[in-house]
């Protein structure tokens, strides 16, 4: 995930310098991402990377154009909003629920699903 690395790498994408967001996603955690950063108005790249393995499935990387664009400093800041207008917490940027409580270290007031 994203926001464990605070590096983030900057690639070429059509001879234009884009940050790499996240690499190694699911399409759909790809396509995630990249609607609630157009619903920040922050344009986004998909790229699939093809299976290194014949079989296996492709990955994805979502990327940039702004290369000064950091997940951590977006997030922890609450500088994201979801479409309905609430702050972005880590634990809905990781997709770990869908419930946006703003005490993000308080894990008693979480609602995690079972392992």
């Amino acid at each position: 995930m994203s926001l464990l690395k605070f590096e983030h790498k900057i690639i070429e994408i059509d001879e234009k310098a884009h940050r790499i967001i996240e690499e190694g996603v699911t399409r759909e955690r790809a396509e995630f991402l990249k609607n609630l950063l157009a619903i920040n108005n922050h344009d986004s790249v998909i790229q699939e990377v093809p299976a290194k393995v014949e079989g296996q499935p492709s990955t994805f990387t979502l990327a940039t154009p702004d290369v000064t664009f950091n997940p951590i400093v977006k997030v922890y800041n609450r500088e994201l909003k979801t479409q309905e207008g609430k702050k972005v917490t880590p634990d809905y940027w990781n997709q770990k629920t869908s419930t946006l409580e703003p005490n993000y270290w308080d894990k008693s007031k979480k609602n995690f699903p079972p392992n």
